[in-house]
């Protein structure tokens, strides 16, 4: 299921089989499979997939990168513990930045932040809440909690096919050091390559979804652009 600029009404159902989608990701030679559970986002956690999420764990070998809900240091372990090669907070790093270094201590690499913006201010709670926080002082604030990785999205772009905001991806790992991973709006091979050539180390990955869902491009095209090979 995908959402458009995440609301809650503009979703779209592509497959009712998760675990067969994430194997087929992984026969296409996925690097790494993201995994977000929309009805967490939106439950605080109180979100029946957690299982599912487990199962597509235990499914594939494929390293899995997992969100949605995850606001306690609890959901960050079961999920951890269930499989996940990454868990990504979102709220919990506005809400409760004490907890974030906790988190840092305890897992390390394995958690990373979303900022999720639009207009440049920081979105919490599947998206619904405005943080009063810019993205560029969100990323400087992870970054001294120990976070080495964020995901960013440009939430107006999100499910648009309208390009990553690769300015933004490219301004927040200059200001910060932080590794991103550039999420939202990628519809092309063309804007992967922009991506890859965007001249900032950093900005090191890219996370497609509704592009490969519509077949506008393959998995392997998108590898093969990624790794510099198109």
């Amino acid at each position: 299921m995908r959402l458009t600029q995440g609301r809650k009404q503009d979703a779209t159902v592509y497959d009712s089989d998760p675990v067969d989608v994430a194997r087929r990701f992984e026969g296409a030679g996925a690097r790494m499979i993201h995994v977000v559970d929309l009805d967490g986002a939106f439950a605080d956690g109180r979100s029946p997939n957690r299982a599912l999420a487990r199962e597509i764990f235990s499914s594939v070998k494929v390293p899995i990168q997992f969100g949605g809900g995850m606001r306690s240091i609890a959901d960050v372990k079961h999920m951890i513990d269930g499989g996940a090669t990454r868990v990504v907070v979102g709220t919990l790093a506005i809400e409760s930045p004490e907890t974030l270094v906790t988190l840092v201590k305890l897992f390390g690499a394995s958690v990373c932040v979303s900022i999720d913006a639009r207009e440049d201010e920081v979105m919490v709670r599947g998206w619904e809440r405005g943080a009063r926080i810019s993205t560029i002082d969100l990323a400087r604030q992870i970054a001294r909690a120990g976070i080495e990785r964020i995901v960013y999205t440009d939430v107006a772009r999100d499910g648009m096919l309208s390009g990553p905001n690769i300015e933004t991806s490219c301004e927040i790992a200059r200001t910060s050091g932080l590794r991103v991973t550039a999420s939202g709006g990628v519809s092309t091979l063309e804007d992967i390559r922009r991506l890859r050539d965007c001249g900032e180390p950093l900005v090191d990955s890219v996370i497609v979804g509704k592009a490969l869902y519509e077949g506008r491009i393959s998995l392997q095209e998108a590898l093969e652009v990624g790794s510099g090979h198109k």
